[in-house]
């Protein structure tokens, strides 16, 4: 029996949900529904949406810790957008660099044949840029 499965969405938690929201709107064209806020926790959120179905849920709470990201651990490692084509993989790259955002690693074609680069969003996430 196969079983047809879609991955509705992702969750990050972030320290500033605006400026989050406001990334992945101007590098990658996502659209945000509205904000919630739950008043007794302190949890807020937005849903991003992206062409092709795919969703990310941006979520902050005041409890919430920043991770060591300075070293590789368990768990997710990044998310990959397709831009489509390996233009649109360069010139994303150096636009998210001219901007002062940190490029992690630079367009190439890895040695499984991907053309990707990596970026960090401003909270140190890891976007892998890919055709």
């Amino acid at each position: 029996m196969v079983i047809f499965m879609k991955i509705e969405h992702i969750a990050i938690w972030v320290s500033d949900l605006d400026l989050i929201k406001v990334f992945y709107q101007k590098y990658f064209g996502a659209t945000s529904n509205n904000k919630y806020h739950n008043t007794k926790t302190g949890f807020t959120s937005y849903f991003l949406s992206f062409e092709g179905g795919a969703r990310i849920e941006i979520m902050c709470r005041p409890d919430i810790e920043e991770n060591n990201t300075s070293k590789s651990q368990f768990g997710y490692a990044h998310i990959a957008i397709s831009l489509g084509s390996e233009e649109k993989v360069v010139s994303l790259t150096e636009k998210v660099r001219n901007d002062g955002y940190e490029v992690y690693s630079e367009p190439r074609t890895t040695g499984d044949g991907y053309f990707e680069s990596v970026i960090k969003d401003p909270d140190g996430n890891l976007i892998e840029i890919t055709v």
